[in-house]
């Protein structure tokens, strides 16, 4: 009975290091779920919370939110529901803010000319190079459609078609052009049917997808449904095309650089094309792109347009794609592989100021170098393999 009593009773030595190994496993274990936390915040294709959130707020075709300026006058129109803090850059470059919504009409603030734009216009108005020249550096484009069911009622005699409507032949019309130029284009067609808030969410696993191809561009293809086709029906080359409108979400912590991409888009293709590029709009949403820097939703037309408008939009659109993805600095946004450089730097930084105030701690509660070293040689032969259950022999 005494003996066991006595193998029962640790020595105050033995419980001061077991007790220093759990502190050290608390810092380490902590240090790992904020590390965790943090690349998660850092690498938004890990941010679970950006699943659970409501991204679209469409509204019924042939309803349309209204965003006016100061005195009355139209700005921009769209099927979906408009949030104060929400923008608009338009073709011409002025950039407007959204700052109060009754019912489906909003107001918005002029707040300058967009600068960003009108120097990618400049720069490109300069820019003598052939397309040719450039293709070969736009790697993998991805195409995919979050509202497989869109359809254009005029072509295809109603505006939703379950799993295949009619905006899976505008993708194709994306898709061929791409291809003519010379560029690798991957075009899922998987159905993210009912047409409802959880469409994003079911269509992300089609996107995560398409990013093991490592695309340099990523395209959610959509038309819009506001009730007047001429809204977005010009004639460019003379030919009856729908405007794209190129939509960022504003609420995905990559905002930055793919509003970056949609002005040197707009930029371009208006300069090819004008204005085949109708305006950016900056909604409350995510829209997967958190997943690419250079992740876009088009919005090709309406629902009143023919399809064959909208084909030819888009076309026009797509064949400044690779220019626009082919030409930048340093600064440009089209380098995939940059996107978690910056996440695992800042990772590696936490660990290393954790091992040294773990070291810390240790020289301080030991009073002194050789006692340090004693206590680390005690913890790594025994006292960590006692805590897990395991006995030397």
């Amino acid at each position: 009975m005494l003996k066991l009593k006595k193998q029962g009773a640790p020595s105050v030595g033995k419980i001061k290091n077991r007790l220093l190994a759990a502190f050290c496993l608390a810092i380490a274990g902590g240090s790992l779920l904020f590390c965790l936390g943090f690349a998660q915040f850092s690498m938004p294709s890990l941010n679970v919370a950006n699943l659970f959130k409501n991204t679209e707020d469409e509204l019924t075709p042939g309803t349309a939110s209204v965003i006016k300026d100061e005195n009355g006058a139209v700005i921009s129109q769209m099927s979906r529901r408009v949030y104060p803090g929400d923008e608009v850059i338009t073709a011409e470059g002025r950039h407007y803010r959204v700052k109060e919504v009754t019912g489906n009409e909003a107001k918005a603030v002029f707040i300058g000319m967009d600068q960003k734009l009108l120097a990618y216009r400049e720069e490109y108005s300069r820019m003598e190079i052939p397309v040719a020249a450039v293709v070969k550096n736009t790697g993998t484009v991805g195409i995919y459609h979050s509202h497989t069911d869109e359809s254009y009622v005029p072509s295809d005699g109603t505006y939703s078609i379950p799993f295949h409507g009619g905006i899976i032949q505008v993708g194709n019309s994306y898709t061929k052009t791409l291809s003519s130029e010379g560029t690798k284009v991957y075009h899922d067609t998987t159905p993210h049917d009912p047409h409802d808030n959880n469409a994003y969410y079911r269509s992300r696993r089609t996107a995560a997808r398409l990013m093991r191809k490592n695309p340099i561009a990523l395209f959610d293809v959509h038309r819009d449904g506001i009730q007047d086709p001429e809204y977005y029906r010009k004639t460019i080359s003379n030919e009856d095309v729908s405007q794209m409108r190129l939509v960022i979400g504003r609420e995905n912590p990559r905002m930055s650089s793919n509003l970056d991409f949609a002005r040197r888009l707009m930029a371009y293709a208006n300069k090819m094309h004008y204005p085949i590029a109708k305006e950016i709009f900056m909604g409350k949403g995510n829209y997967n792109q958190d997943l690419l820097p250079t992740s876009l939703l088009i919005e090709a037309g309406t629902y009143t347009n023919t399809k064959e408008e909208a084909m030819r939009g888009i076309s026009l659109l797509a064949s400044a794609v690779p220019t626009v993805l082919g030409v930048g600095g340093t600064s440009s946004p089209t380098n995939p592989t940059a996107r978690h450089t910056g996440s695992w730097s800042a990772v590696g930084w936490i660990l290393l100021i954790t091992v040294l105030a773990g070291g810390v701690f240790l020289l301080v509660s030991a009073g002194g170098w050789n006692e340090a070293k004693n206590r680390l040689s005690q913890l790594m032969s025994g006292e960590f393999a006692d805590l897990f259950g395991r006995r030397k022999k």
